[in-house]
């Protein structure tokens, strides 16, 4: 065996396999695990994904909220063990693969159509 397949076997065992399928312009609802002392909470972030990248263990996804009038982005390591669910509330219809001019948006400008032929 040579080096990546041995690097893809052991990666293969810390991915996961309970994802919903996501796809950029979606609307999701992030569990994010924190730690408050010695426990654990799942503090839900939602928003849009406006960008997906990588394969495989590195995959990550961008996910855009507006928060007090402020945009906020964070990036979402899809297989790592801080993120405890994911989940789709609505599909959304775009014609790109990066939506970073949503960040040039304000209001209702932001809105992306809903497409219903993939099920939630």
């Amino acid at each position: 065996m040579n080096a990546q397949e041995i690097i893809r076997s052991i990666e293969a065992e810390h991915l996961k396999s309970n994802l919903p399928e996501i796809y950029v312009g979606d609307t999701v609802r992030v569990g994010v695990k924190i730690k408050e002392g010695d426990k654990f909470r799942v503090q839900p972030y939602e928003g849009v994904v406006i960008a997906r990248r990588n394969g495989g263990i590195n995959e990550t996804i961008t996910v855009r909220r507006v928060f007090q009038g402020v945009g906020v982005e964070r990036v979402f390591l899809l297989h790592s063990p801080r993120i405890d669910n994911i989940k789709v509330l609505r599909r959304g219809r775009v014609r790109r693969a990066k939506l970073y001019y949503l960040r040039d948006r304000v209001g209702k400008a932001t809105r992306i159509k809903q497409r219903f032929d993939r099920p939630l």
